[in-house]
Parts: structure tokens; C-alpha cells; sequence
């Protein structure tokens, strides 16, 4: 399958471009930096350069599934958290339907359902996850939307909790599990045109997204 990552050269990107070539598709990663370009080459993907924030159209000719797993960071400010995860993800939303992309996998975060309800300061954050989720939702695509609790740098174990609401968001789930999630929500039907939320638990990953509510 030939896939674009977009926010291949963030954390969770690096784990997922390499998991996803290991797996032996063919895939794009999406750089705005060509400085970037023989990392992303290491990992086995294409290097292509393009700007979440500037462009408007994307090299999404031939590509079957779209990867979001963008951010503007926590340092930013909400200037740039407006222009990445919110405006960044619809323009590539709305050009991924032109370009009659088959899969739209985006990673979100806990707490984007209602953003009301978070904290003041991931406020902002919140609220563009929010929009660029719905947008999703009723963008037309086949999607699946992983809202990922608090993100760690720790070892992945393969195993985690996925359902439609957590309990609590205490806690955390490293990167390289969200990309395994990521990863395994391609080949299961069961997670397709579904909103879920993942943090670690001790289910494997692949039961885990099989056990998703049908709802």
C-alpha cells in the first residue's frame, strides 16, 4: 500500500514510517525540512517536502492511506497550534478527498470530544484536535481516529487499554505503542470509521482494537 505520513519526523512519525516499511509498504514521509530528507531514508521511506502550514495541496497522487500525526508541540503557541493541528489537518483532510484517498488515520488526543472540559492550557490544543476530528468524521473518507492519552518516551510493551471513553486520563502510553495502534488499524476492519481512545493496559494491541465497542 502506498502510504503518506504526515509528521514523519516527530516522535510518534519516526516509530510509525519505520514500522510501516518494515511491513513492506511503499511509504512517503512528509518533511518540511529537506535537511530531514536521508533520515527519513534510513527508516525506509520517500522523503517528500511539504508545509502543513503554507501549502495547500499535498503529493497525495497514487497514495491509498494518509497517516496525521502532526503536532505543533507543547512549546508552541496558539498561533502555530491553530495553523498544524487544526488548519494544517483539514487542508489535508479536504485535499486526501480529491485525491480519492481510501484511509485517513489520524492521531488526536484524549479530551478532544470537550474541549470545555479540559485544561485551561491544552485549551487551545484541544479545540483544533476537536474541529480537525469532525472534519474527518464527516469528510467522506474512511477514517480512524485514535485519541491517544498522555504521551511517553518509555519503552513500548504491546500492550494497551483502547475503548470509547477512558475512565480516567490519568496515566500514559508510550509512543511506540500509539504507533503500533497506529500501524495495526489498517489491516483491522473493525476499527474502521471509529473514534477511540488508548492508553496502556495490559490487553496485545491487536485484541485490543478487535474488542473495540461496534458503536
Amino acid at each position: 500500500m502506498k502510504i503518506l505520513v504526515a509528521g514523519s519526523h516527530g516522535k510518534v512519525g519516526h516509530h510509525l514510517v519505520q514500522m510501516l516499511s518494515e511491513k513492506g509498504h511503499e511509504v512517503r514521509a512528509m518533511i518540511r525540512d529537506s535537511s530531514q530528507s536521508e533520515e527519513m531514508r534510513k527508516l525506509g521511506a520517500e522523503p517528500v517536502v511539504a508545509d502543513l502550514e503554507k501549502d495547500k495541496f499535498f503529493p497525495l497522487e497514487g497514495i491509498n492511506a494518509v497517516y496525521f500525526v502532526a503536532g505543533s508541540g507543547a512549546g508552541t503557541g496558539a498561533d502555530k497550534t491553530e495553523a498544524v493541528d487544526k488548519k494544517g489537518a483539514i487542508k489535508l483532510i479536504e485535499d486526501a478527498y480529491k485525491h480519492k484517498v481510501q484511509r485517513f488515520i489520524m492521531l488526536s488526543s484524549v479530551g478532544a470530544d470537550d474541549p470545555r472540559k479540559g485544561p485551561d492550557e491544552l485549551k487551545t490544543y484541544l479545540e483544533a484536535k476537536h474541529e480537525a476530528d469532525k472534519e474527518l468524521k464527516y469528510s467522506g473518507i474512511l477514517y480512524t481516529i485514535i485519541r491517544a492519552n498522555n504521551l511517553s518516551d518509555d519503552k513500548g510493551t504491546g500492550k494497551v487499554t483502547a475503548t470509547e471513553k477512558l475512565d480516567s486520563y490519568e496515566g500514559s502510553v508510550p509512543r511506540e505503542d500509539v504507533a503500533r495502534a497506529l500501524v495495526a488499524c489498517l489491516d483491522i476492519r473493525h476499527t474502521e470509521n471509529k473514534v477511540f481512545e488508548l492508553t496502556s493496559g495490559n490487553t496485545p494491541i491487536d485484541q485490543a482494537l478487535v474488542n473495540l465497542p461496534l458503536v
